[in-house]
């Protein structure tokens, strides 16, 4: 099955732009093209372009999925190194996520402190000023 532009767009969320991108970028090989010269995608495309979607959601700098890209084209023989990857930006993603919940740990205490302090007074800002903070220094 064969998908226009449009039909991948709406299926992963990208813009005709950013798919036209892709391709220019090496993340994506080009397309074939239909007898009127659009770009007709495959299924295998739309696989590869939910997965760089997700890389890039996560953090993955373009230059890493052209690189993951790229290996993905040479075939079999690069199972490793992209499992080698992947388990790589899998590290960075976990690491980021453990910042998030400290950083968010720390804005649900703001927003308690902050309930807390106009339950006890009229003047919030002034009852919050000795209130210590937890403890969320990144190492």
């Amino acid at each position: 099955m064969q998908f226009t532009i449009a039909e991948v767009a709406e299926q992963t969320g990208l813009t005709a732009h950013t798919l036209r991108y892709y391709e220019r970028a090496g993340l994506l090989d080009p397309p074939e093209r239909d007898w009127q010269g659009h770009r007709r995608y495959s299924e295998q495309d739309v696989r590869m372009l939910r997965l760089l979607t997700r890389l890039r959601a996560t953090g993955m700098s373009i230059a890493g999925m052209r690189h993951y890209a790229q290996l993905c084209r040479v075939g079999p023989a690069t199972f490793d190194e992209r499992r080698a990857l992947l388990e790589e930006h899998r590290r960075q993603v976990l690491r980021r996520m453990a910042e998030l919940r400290d950083d968010l740990a720390l804005i649900e205490y703001k927003i308690d402190a902050y309930y807390a302090a106009s339950a006890q007074a009229e003047d919030a800002p002034a009852a919050m000023v000795g209130l210590a903070e937890p403890d969320l220094a990144r190492p």
